[in-house]
């Protein structure tokens, strides 16, 4: 398989704090703008999309959404309010929605300690600014306090939380790896990057975390659902 071009380089990918940049408007399509490069992490693998603002000089634009381009593979699609868009080799300023971004950083960490806790294929994820959920394939009843204790305790022992590549043929080697029943890790880059939360989770996952468990701070389990026969819903909040 030919990996598709680069068009858009992603710099949340290697820093997850990064919510600025400078950049350059590369084309108009979909609904927005692509850029050469970006701090926004586009909607994908179970986590919502970054808005933000551009700017040029005393112009300013809000970004709606971010999505990866279905026109243009390698490139990243940042929605936009209004008609009047920066024109094709425009610099601009991007800055993400910090608080957004914190939440989904938040949450998404949070999702890797419930698949420790629980060790069950996922077949189902959401990540939003307001709450996060995991769909395990399994018939087994979930004790919601049990699942809550597990959480506090791995929270609270500040396990480092850091990311890193390994080659496709490292993940073919350990198939185990790779718990989502729905979404699989891309092929044809070479590489895929995995998410280590240290003694606890190591998978693959594109998104963006924090950097220590304990900077996921007070979490709840809201809701313990059975969706169907093979299928138990978690669903975590924001404590407050």
């Amino acid at each position: 398989m030919t990996a598709a071009p680069v068009l858009t380089e992603e710099l949340f990918r290697e820093d997850a704090t990064l919510l600025a940049c400078e950049a350059r408007v590369i084309a108009h399509g979909e609904g927005g703008v692509l850029l050469d490069r970006t701090v926004c992490y586009p909607l994908g693998g179970g986590q919502a999309g970054d808005t933000g603002w551009l700017s040029a000089g005393p112009q300013r634009w809000r970004i709606t959404d971010t999505r990866k381009s279905k026109e243009q593979p390698g490139a990243i699609v940042h929605l936009m309010d209004g008609d009047a868009l920066p024109a094709v080799g425009t610099a601009v300023h991007v800055d993400v929605d910090a608080a957004r971004r914190q939440a989904h950083r938040r949450f998404h960490t949070a999702t890797h300690l419930l698949c420790a806790l629980l060790p069950y294929p996922v077949d189902g994820c959401s990540i939003t600014e307001a709450y996060a959920r995991l769909d395990f394939h399994t018939d087994q009843p979930f004790d919601k306090e049990a699942i809550q204790a597990g959480l506090d305790r791995l929270v609270a022992e500040a396990h480092p939380v850091r990311h890193r590549w390994i080659s496709e043929a490292e993940l073919d080697a350990n198939p185990g790896l790779v718990r989502s029943m729905s979404v699989q890790p891309p092929r044809g880059l070479g590489r895929v990057r995995v998410l280590e939360v240290e003694g606890v989770d190591l998978q693959p996952c594109g998104g963006t975390h924090v950097a220590n468990t304990a900077e996921i701070g007070a979490v709840v389990v809201t809701k313990i659902e059975k969706k169907s026969a093979k299928t138990r819903r978690v669903v975590l909040g924001f404590a407050g």
